[in-house]
Formats: structure tokens, C-alpha cells, sequence
């Protein structure tokens, strides 16, 4: 599948393969990008520039034409993206639905300047001007989802884009590039496509005025070196390792179904799932065993496109043999794992996991200390809250945290104490919202998301000041 770069489709089909995790069939081939194409792909976006910044009357009503194209391939684009990243089909048309459902509301909101002065002697007042191009970096895990939280704000902003898919990932994105291109400027938005290398290319591009990446913390500050020369605009959203505290008040009943839901969609593959659960000792058996018992009968494991799946395979062959080695290494020091669900197609040799429970983890452990991001759940028995609430606030990440409890001020009262982008009381991280701005803290990256801060991060602010005072008739008396 071929890259776009000023409206058409360029370059080659040939290239690294991309494989069904589930079959470890080849989907498709895409080309490994070259420096002069991913120059000319950035001077195409250059020079589409002024004219899709011109209006933002024009760009709403373009928009509204993209998601009406995009809604008319859904099948299509669904059906692509499970077969690429593993995901049960009905989870790939939750991806485009609910980017189309942020595309939509930023293509309804309309420009606003805000007023800080009017009087009969002046007017002062800020607008948001578009930055120019901006360089996308997305991941592999929700490569539609996670593209829309970018591009929807980026576009509706007045910038021109050049998106970098994961190079495990890139089908589903190049398919739907495609189609946009037939209904907005050319050059607009485009694609490149290859390893880190090409991103890392697009980082430091000269050309490049904003970069915006979701990946690991460690590639992330790759990134952040790659920007840094030419003073780019950065917005970073990294690693995450998102605590569930449970109080000694929690309602089980209500709470166990939620965290694991949380901590299995998309096969653990979620910066903002549930990585871990500290529980008060006292529950702790209650937990284990709540927990195993209803994921036994929630979770049926196989290929995305086959019916009744639950849950696909983990994306690739590395993820697949980090969650392993973490979850033997906590076996090794003592922990129990309840390995839970059922498999069907059970012939095929792809990257699949059974979710997993451990129980009689520590904190300390690297299950619950790093960020897994797979099928797999640690466990950790608490005494003392606060003590805690301290250790997991001298971490590294600072996505997401939740607390459960029925008391529902102290529940507020622990969450805010915790230092994350976003905390939730008696729920978890949910789909995006394309109201409610999204980011992280600390070594989970800068800058937001989504909301009216997504399209500001998006834009650079102007002042503009209208001086009012009447000029005297004669001048120099």
C-alpha cells in the first residue's frame, strides 16, 4: 500500500511486510521511506500551507466532507485494522466511530476570538493562528483512535500534517489517508512511512514546526532531542502505568467488573488501562478470587475477524515476549497466576496471550513497577494509604489513576493527592472524549489533547491591539 504526498498516492508498494498477529499472515507491504521522500513529502505539506490556513469557514465544511467519506468505508477500514493489529472487528469499528465522533466536533466548532479590552479608546483581543506543518509520530496499539485525538485539532487549526504510522500498524492509516486526499487540498495531509529512523527524520526536519508523538517514554525523548534544534512545537503523550486503589470501603460488586474491563481491552495494549490494583490486605483474597472468577467468564481469546472473540493477540512478536518474561520473572519470586479465559482457534501460531491474574506481588516487582502493556494484571496488597499514595507518586509515570470506594470525598480526597494528567473516582480512563482534554505528567509526557487545549496546542496565540484614541486635527501646536 502506497504512501500520500500531495494528493496522490507516491512511492512503492514493495517493502516491509505487515502481518496479521493472529495468522502471521502478510497483509500488505509498505515502503521503508527514503530522506529525499520524506523531504519532498514535507515540502508538499509546506506548500499546501496558506491556503488551507486562509479559512476556517472552508475547513469546517472540508471536514464535514471527510467524515462523510470515512463513515461510507467503515467496513472497509474496520476490517483492515483488525486484520493489522490484532483487535476484535467489532473494537476496530469502536476506533473509527469514535474518531469520527471527535472530527466532528471539532469540525463544528467555530473560530473564537476572546476579548480581553473594549473601550472607546482601544480593543484587545487574542486569536489562535494556525503553527504550520505538523509532524505526527503514532503508535501501534490504536493507530486510528490515537491519529484522530492529532489530526482532527491539527486540521481544524489550519496546519498541514505529515503522519508517521508504527511500522506494525500502518495499513489501516495509509487506506484511510488515501481517502481523505480525495476530498481535501493536495498536500494537506500526507504519510511516510518506515522503522524509527523516518520518524526520527520528521522530527528534525527543518521544515517541521510542531511535532506530536505517542510512543514510550524512552522513544519519546528520542523525539524531544530530534525537535529540540529547531525549537519545535512539542506535545508528548508517553508511558503510562495507571494504578486502581482500592479503599477499604470499595464496593466489589461494582468495582471488579470495571477494573477489568480497563485492565483487558485491546489485550492490555492501552496507555491509559489499569496496569496494576492495590488492594488493602484485608480484601485481598476477596479481590483474587472476584477477579478470577468473572474473567473466566469474560474473556474469549482468538483471532479479531472471528465471531464471538473477546479478545485478539498482542500486536507483535517483542510485546509479546515482554509480557511473558514479566510475568515469569513475578512467578519466579513467588507470585500466583491465574491464567483465565478460553482460547478458541487454537491452530493459529500468532502472538497470542491468555489474560492473566497474579496475585502475591510486590511493588517493587518490574510487573507492577514498569509498564507491561499486555494481558496481564499484578496485584498488590496495601497497608497504610498514604504510604502508597507516596510510593507511587515517587515513580516515573503520571498518566491516570483511579479510586474505588463507597465514601465518595475520601475517595476525591486520595485522587487528587495522586501526581497524574487525569484521576478518576469510582471509574477508569474511558473512550476519548473529544471534550475533555487528555495528557500526562511527569515522565508520561507534556501538553494536551482533545477539548478547546487540543485545538490551543494546536495553534500559536496572537495578540492584537486596536488603538481607538481620536488623532487631534492639527498636529504640533
Amino acid at each position: 500500500m502506497r504512501n500520500v504526498a500531495d494528493g496522490v498516492e507516491v512511492g512503492t508498494d514493495a517493502g516491509r511486510e505487515v502481518e496479521d498477529p493472529a495468522t502471521l499472515e502478510v497483509v500488505d507491504s509498505v515502503e521503508v521511506c527514503a530522506p529525499e521522500g520524506i523531504d519532498q513529502t514535507v515540502r508538499a505539506a509546506r506548500a499546501a500551507f496558506p491556503g488551507w490556513a486562509a479559512s476556517g469557514e472552508d475547513r469546517q465544511a472540508a471536514l464535514t466532507r471527510v467524515s462523510a467519506v470515512l463513515a461510507s468505508h467503515e467496513d472497509e477500514l474496520a476490517i483492515l485494522l483488525s486484520r493489522e493489529q490484532g483487535k476484535p472487528l467489532a473494537q476496530a469499528y469502536q476506533e473509527f466511530r469514535g474518531s469520527r465522533r471527535i472530527l466532528d466536533w471539532y469540525a463544528a466548532l467555530a473560530d473564537a476570538d476572546e476579548i480581553l479590552r473594549e473601550t472607546p479608546e482601544e480593543r484587545v483581543l487574542t486569536k489562535l493562528t494556525p503553527i504550520g506543518v505538523v509532524g505526527m509520530i503514532t503508535p501501534w496499539n490504536f493507530p486510528i483512535t490515537i491519529l484522530g485525538m492529532k489530526l482532527w485539532a491539527t486540521l481544524r487549526a489550519g496546519n498541514t500534517t505529515v503522519i508517521k504510522p508504527a511500522s506494525t500498524t500502518p495499513l489501516s492509516t495509509l487506506r484511510m489517508v488515501q481517502l481523505i486526499a480525495e476530498v481535501l487540498p493536495p498536500g494537506v495531509v500526507n504519510t511516510v512511512t518506515g522503522s524509527g529512523a523516518v520518524g526520527q527524520h520528521l522530527a528534525s526536519h527543518p521544515l517541521v514546526d510542531k511535532v506530536s508523538f505517542t510512543g514510550s517514554t524512552e522513544v519519546g525523548r528520542e523525539v524531544m532531542r530530534a525537535a529540540t534544534p529547531g525549537l519545535k512545537r512539542l506535545t508528548l503523550e508517553l508511558g503510562g502505568n495507571d494504578p486502581a486503589i482500592l479503599l477499604d470501603d470499595v464496593d466489589l460488586d461494582a468495582a471488579l467488573p470495571m477494573i477489568l474491563r480497563s485492565a483487558f481491552h485491546n489485550a492490555g495494549q492501552v496507555c491509559q488501562a489499569i496496569k496494576r490494583v492495590m488492594v488493602p490486605r484485608h480484601l485481598y483474597g476477596d479481590v483474587v478470587d472476584g477477579l478470577v472468577t468473572l474473567a473466566n467468564e469474560s474473556f474469549v481469546v482468538g483471532r479479531g475477524l472471528t465471531e464471538g472473540v473477546t479478545m485478539g493477540p498482542v500486536n507483535n512478536f517483542a510485546q509479546r515476549e515482554t509480557v511473558r518474561g514479566l510475568v515469569a520473572d513475578a512467578r519466579k519470586r513467588g507470585a500466583i497466576v491465574h491464567t483465565v479465559g478460553r482460547r478458541i482457534d487454537a491452530d493459529l501460531p500468532g502472538y497470542f496471550l491468555m489474560p492473566t491474574i497474579v496475585a502475591g506481588v510486590e511493588a517493587d516487582w518490574p510487573l507492577a513497577a514498569t509498564e507491561q502493556f499486555g494481558p496481564s494484571l499484578p496485584l498488590v496488597a496495601y497497608d497504610d494509604l498514604d504510604r502508597t499514595i507516596a510510593d507511587l507518586n515517587a515513580g516515573e509515570f503520571g498518566l491516570d489513576a483511579s479510586v474505588w470506594g463507597r465514601d465518595e470525598d475520601a475517595a476525591i480526597d486520595a485522587s487528587l493527592r495522586l501526581e497524574v494528567g487525569q484521576s478518576f473516582v469510582n471509574t477508569h480512563a474511558g473512550p476519548p472524549d473529544p471534550l475533555i482534554p487528555f495528557g500526562g505528567v511527569k515522565g508520561s509526557g507534556f501538553g494536551r489533547e482533545l477539548g478547546l487545549q487540543g485545538l490551543e496546542e494546536a495553534s500559536q496565540l496572537r495578540v492584537l491591539k486596536v488603538h481607538r484614541a481620536s488623532v487631534p486635527a492639527t498636529v504640533g501646536r
